[in-house]
Formats: structure tokens, C-alpha cells, sequence
């Protein structure tokens, strides 16, 4: 679990598929390894922990004085924007949480959901609106003023447009000044991960909507032959009185 507060940027020093991966039978496999230059990350680490890459949890499978090894499964690869990483580039940083910790942003699983599209920034004043567009299945799982964390990055909505697909937040100069995302251009995408509580709600009203359309669909059809009942009595009636 993490809280949304980037303790660091991290520099990746390599992403690339290897072929000599120790695997749990004792042979070798293929895999994506990446490695990422670090200094507070390295602070209690250990291989087997849990570090958030741009707000993925991974675990670190070696440490060196400034290096952290990760594997990067495939699903993590075709869920996060992780695949794109390329030597040089600054990745969010942050340790797990430890027990009694404080938690100055929200609870951050790490299982990034999807990603989304930088679509603008906009100045106001010394902050900064950025504007993204989301899938309507990740949309479901956003509120107004609800938490959602982006690259890892504990933030609050500003506004959320489903007809349009997009979803807004703003920025502080101090965080601006802290996490990649200002460095970013428009068009790349970022992880992005709803608040649990918003999903969880999401997939309660999903499955809801899901009875209630239901129970409408056997409304409608019992209407209809309630109609056709009503028809069918008019008709006899009529023919009886004509005798």
C-alpha cells in the first residue's frame, strides 16, 4: 500500500528483455527487467519489497548502491505506460508505507487500472490545469472531488466530463516542482488508478443498474401481455355482444 506522496524522481537506466531470469524450477526464462537510478528508495530496501514506479507496485528483485531492479510482468506491460520507459527518462518514486505511518495523500494499491491521454495544461496563476482523457470504464470509477492517483500521484479531481471523456486536475507549484507530470508533453500517456472506494462504488452501481435494467426488461414484457390479455377480452366481449 502507498499514500500518493512522491518521495523522489528516479532516472531509468534500462528497460529491456532478458533471457537469463531465474525462475522458480531452477531454469532460466524470459523476461523485462528495468532498472532505475535511486537515492531515498534505497533507504530500507530489500529485495522482495515493494516500490511504486509511476504508481505500479513492483517488487525489487536486486539492489545495488544506486540501483533497483524490478520484473515487469507482461500484464503489467499492457496495463501501465511502463513499456514505453526508455533509458534517461524520470520516473515517481515511492517505498511502501510502513505500519503507523502518516498519510498525507489517500491509499494507493499500486494496481494501476488503465491509462489515460495528456489532452492539455493550462496556467492559472502559479498552478496548473491538466486535462485527460480517460476511457468511459475508468470514467465510471471518477467523482468530482475524489481521490485519484496518476503516475502514483496522490491528486484531487477537478472535474470530470463522461460525455466527453475527460477528467481534469490542478496542480500547486510545490507539486508541480515534485513529480514528472508537468514534464510531460501532450499525447503521453499516464497510469492512472481511481480511488478504491470510487471503483468499489462504480461496480456496486454497475451491478445494480444491471438488476434494475432486468427487472425493467420483465416490466415491460408483463405490460405487454397484460395488453395483450386486455386486446384479447376486448375482442371476445365485442363478439359476444354482436350475437
Amino acid at each position: 500500500m502507498f499514500t500518493g506522496i512522491i518521495e523522489e524522481i528516479g532516472l531509468v537506466v534500462s528497460m529491456q528483455e532478458r533471457h537469463d531470469l531465474p525462475l522458480w524450477n531452477g531454469e532460466r526464462g524470459k523476461g523485462v527487467e528495468l532498472v532505475v537510478h535511486v537515492q531515498v528508495a534505497l533507504e530500507g530496501a530489500y529485495v522482495g519489497c515493494s516500490i511504486a514506479v509511476n504508481g505500479t507496485c513492483l517488487t525489487a528483485t536486486s539492489i545495488s548502491d544506486e540501483h533497483v531492479a524490478f520484473g515487469v510482468s507482461p500484464e503489467t506491460l499492457r496495463r501501465t505506460n511502463l513499456s514505453a520507459l526508455q533509458p534517461g527518462d524520470k520516473v515517481n518514486i515511492e517505498r511502501s508505507m510502513g505500519t503507523g505511518s502518516r498519510n498525507s495523500g489517500h491509499f494507493v494499491q499500486g494496481h494501476v487500472d488503465g491509462t489515460g491521454a495528456i489532452l492539455s495544461f493550462t496556467r492559472e496563476n502559479d498552478s496548473l490545469w491538466v486535462k485527460i482523457a480517460a476511457t468511459p470504464e475508468l470514467l465510471r470509477g471518477i467523482v468530482p472531488k475524489g481521490y485519484i492517483a496518476i503516475d502514483g500521484t496522490s491528486l484531487t479531481v477537478c472535474e470530470v466530463n463522461r460525455v466527453h471523456g475527460y477528467f481534469s486536475i490542478m496542480l500547486v507549484a510545490y507539486t508541480q516542482n515534485h513529480i514528472t507530470l508537468p514534464l510531460k508533453k501532450v499525447g503521453e500517456r499516464v497510469n492512472l488508478e481511481p480511488d478504491v472506494l470510487g471503483k468499489y462504488a462504480a461496480r456496486s452501481m454497475s451491478g445494480l443498474t444491471t438488476r434494475v435494467d432486468a427487472l425493467e426488461s420483465q416490466l415491460q414484457r408483463t405490460n405487454w401481455s397484460l395488453k395483450g390479455v386486455a386486446v384479447l377480452t376486448t375482442l371476445l366481449l365485442i363478439a359476444w355482444l354482436r350475437k
